[in-house]
Order: structure tokens, then sequence, then C-alpha cells
């Protein structure tokens, strides 16, 4: 850890030589021994523990993202260990083999934390070293290019188009693991460019990832959410707490199911 934080500038070479000494005197880790002389903060521990463990995650002052990002500025957190609970239940459940790699997530209403979940979800597989591709199909208010402060241009529906080839997708360099396919130039006709195009772009990207989470439009906005469902062949809710009305989400689900998918779940938000 001495390593770490002397090459990231937090301490100095005599600041190391007191806290090894301190270190030793109290028989205390180097971190403790650190923070005790007052050299350091719990988040400069944190931050060289991810190093360490290959656990990468964005310091406090870093503002690659938006800070809806929590997976990636708040990965200790209550909201983030329960994403980490409902990731090794999806990798128990349907990310078993190579033929289930894709997975839509769907909600009722545009205000129900879709978009903020499959951003997040997206951080935490790419935290354990699954290639991670996030693509935003809701092609009628994206969102992850808000998320992820990438700038808007090529993306999905001008792949779907045949206006650009998969290169439009972007690298996350902070996050090595992780890739973002933006939604692309709006369009008018975003239920017949899914239709036509995705199942076969789905196919491309199943070779290159292992984890591919497929952001959708509202279910209120049109057929965009089934068709996307019906292609990834499983999907997941996202709910909202006291928001969702529950004869409404399981109306969904069933037309979910009724395309030969399956619904895997939900996901109750209230953050």
């Amino acid at each position: 850890m001495g390593v770490l934080l002397l090459n990231a500038g937090k301490i100095s070479a005599s600041d190391a030589e007191r806290i090894i000494s301190l270190q030793k005197k109290n028989d205390i880790r180097f971190g403790e021994a650190a923070k005790a002389l007052g050299l350091i903060s719990d988040d400069d521990i944190q931050e060289a523990l991810s190093h360490q463990f290959d656990f990468l995650f964005l310091g406090a002052n870093e503002d690659n993202f938006s800070r809806e990002l929590i997976a990636a500025y708040q990965p200790f957190c209550v909201q983030v260990e329960a994403l980490r609970t409902l990731r090794e239940q999806l990798l128990l459940r349907w990310f078993t083999d190579v033929h289930n790699t894709t997975l839509g997530l769907v909600s009722l209403n545009h205000d129900e934390g879709c978009s903020r979940i499959a951003a997040n979800l997206a951080v935490v597989f790419s935290q354990i070293g699954k290639r991670t591709l996030l693509i935003d199909a809701n092609l009628r208010q994206p969102q992850q290019q808000i998320l992820f402060q990438l700038q808007g241009g090529y993306g999905l529906s001008d792949v779907l188009a045949g206006r650009a080839d998969l290169t439009v997708i972007n690298r996350i360099s902070s996050l090595p693991n992780l890739s973002v396919l933006l939604a692309g130039s709006l369009t008018p006709n975003s239920v017949d460019l899914i239709s036509r195009g995705l199942k076969s772009c789905l196919l491309q990207l199943q070779k290159q990832f292992d984890v591919i989470l497929i952001d959708t439009p509202s279910a209120e906005q049109g057929m965009d959410a089934q068709i996307i469902a019906s292609l990834c062949h499983a999907s997941l809710l996202v709910v909202r707490r006291h928001k969702t009305h529950l004869n409404n989400l399981q109306l969904l689900k069933e037309s979910l199911q009724s395309t030969g998918g399956q619904c895997l779940g939900a996901v109750l938000t209230d953050f």
C-alpha cells in the first residue's frame, strides 16, 4: 500500500518512514498508521486497496461521470452492495453459459430509474472482470450519454440503419472492462430499426462480451421494450417504490413472457 500511496502523491518518502515507525510500534496496518498520523483519509485507503485487489472505482475528486453512477463513486454503500447481490443472482440464474449473455432492463414508466440501474449494474459487472457492454436502446429518451458524460454522436440507431459500424462503441478507460454503445442519432422509427436489425447486431456483440445489458424505453412509450426483451430472451423489471402499480406490473410481465422470453424478476429502486 505504501508504494501505491507514494506513487499517487498522497504521502512523501519521509511520511512513509514515520508511518512505518508507528506501524511497527503499535503493530497495526500501514493504512491505519497513516490515517492515525493524519496523512491520509479513509477514501485514500479504499482507493489504494482497490488497486491492490484490482477492484476499480473512482475517487471523489474525479468528475468523469454523473454522480448517479454510485457503483463507480460509492462502491461500499448499501445500495451498491444490493447491486452486487443482484449481480450474483443474475450470474447464477441467467449468465450461466455463452448462450446467455444478453439481458433487457424494462420499466413501466420513464421515471422509475431503469437507466440508472442499467448503468450501475454494468459497472458492478465490469468490476469483477466481466467484459461488459451497456447498450442504450432507449432511442426515444436516451440517458446513458448523460450518465457517462460521453459526447453524443453515432450509436445504436446509426449501426442499425447501416450508417455506422460497431467501432462507435465507447470504451470506458477508467473502468477497463466496461463499454457503452450510445443510442445515437434521434430517429422517428425506433421500433422499425430495432425489429429489423438488433438481432444480428447482438449476435456479433455476443462474440466480444460476456455480459450485455440493454437499457430500454419505458413500456408506456411503445413496443420497443417488448421487442428488445424478446430478442434478449430474458428481461429484468425495474420498479420504483411508491410509484409502480402492481396490477400494471403484472400485465407488463405477462406481456414480456408472451413473446417467449423469461422475466427473471424485479428490482425495487428507491434512489
